[in-house]
């Protein structure tokens, strides 16, 4: 490793608005970062027009260099990383770090994670949080080592989640709050002033976890009752958005409509099944799911269009009566949280 250098020096790694938030925090308040990781430039959108992360494009109008490695243990990209003399790394929604990198500065890497650690570990902590029904969640900043969200803890805050909150504004609220974190977080530890301590583990029922999300995670099962349903799509919006499946064998059609916003109406009062369709076709669309229970859907889209309010949906669109909602087999992996 190259030598320490004589003042403090950070390396910030990142990718999107989340981690560009903490990586302007830190620019404001004058700590010294020398250099950004971030992932290489890449196709976006049905243009697949090439476009810089969020960090890449903030680094750069801040005349920050920055590196884009293809491979983190690329002995070229470890050469150029090591070459910056950096007592600390930051790490803010980027990608698993091997030990080469997160061993490489004096002061260690902290991460910041966007649950309570040592609860929700992994890569989905804000939408499981609200998936499992939870009414506060939180930030942490944390030492990497080994294994994934496990090491020694520096800072945590507490964030109520709300009943009208999803992923998008829980998301805005973590980010809103993690900046000043990371800004003290790495003051606390170049002023030597800052400890970790030993995340404790559950010794009754085990942590809830946050795996990443599939598509497959995304279906909607009306077999669940309604407030697991409305929680899941609580959960998924607005990205990647719960998947509602209408499906009429009988007309050969098939359509994963993306579901944004829902709300809970009374028992059903009539014989149904799960996953059918009761709407007047201009004001509202409900749909029977488990326990004798229903929910209304408010916000709606159809592949490759804008995402639509019910009643401006009902307008252009009408269901067959042959047709219904349905669970698509093999998509199972919802459950597993």
């Amino acid at each position: 490793m190259a030598a320490k250098a004589a003042s403090p020096r950070i390396v910030f790694m990142g990718t999107p608005e989340f981690a560009c938030h903490c990586l302007q925090s830190l620019c404001e308040a004058g700590l010294p970062v020398c250099a950004v990781v971030t992932v290489p430039d890449k196709p976006i959108g049905r243009g697949r027009k090439v476009q810089a992360s969020p960090v890449k494009t903030y680094a750069e109008a801040q005349g920050l260099p920055v590196l884009q490695p293809e491979r983190l243990k690329a002995p070229d990209f470890l050469t150029a990383l090591a070459a910056y003399r950096a007592d600390l790394f930051i790490v803010v929604a980027f990608r698993m770090l091997p030990k080469e990198v997160w061993g490489m500065p004096p002061l260690g890497t902290f991460n910041l994670h966007a649950s309570l650690l040592p609860r929700y570990r992994g890569a989905a902590p804000i939408q499981r949080a609200i998936w499992n029904g939870e009414t506060e969640t939180g930030i942490t900043t944390f030492l990497l080592d080994e294994h994934m969200d496990t090491g020694a803890l520096l800072m945590q805050e507490r964030i109520p989640i709300t009943p009208d909150d999803n992923a998008g504004s829980l998301h805005d609220k973590l980010m809103t709050a993690g900046g000043p974190m990371v800004v003290a977080t790495a003051k606390g530890l170049l002023a030597g002033t800052l400890r970790g301590r030993p995340q404790a583990e559950a010794t009754a029922a085990p942590l809830p976890v946050a795996p990443k999300i599939f598509k497959e995670d995304c279906y909607l099962d009306w077999r669940l009752p309604a407030e697991k349903l409305l929680l899941q799509v609580r959960a998924l919006s607005p990205y990647p958005a719960a998947i509602a499946l209408f499906s009429d064998p009988e007309n050969g059609i098939s359509i994963p409509f993306k579901i944004f916003e829902v709300k809970i109406i009374d028992k059903l009062l009539t014989s149904y099944q799960q996953g059918q369709i009761f709407t007047d076709g201009r004001h509202f669309l409900n749909i029977a799911c488990g326990n004798g229970e229903c929910i209304a859907i408010d916000t709606i889209q159809i592949p490759g269009k804008k995402t639509l309010t019910i009643e401006e949906f009902l307008r252009g669109f009408r269901f067959p009566e042959t047709g219904r909602f349905v669970f698509p087999s093999g998509a199972d992996r919802q459950t597993a949280r």
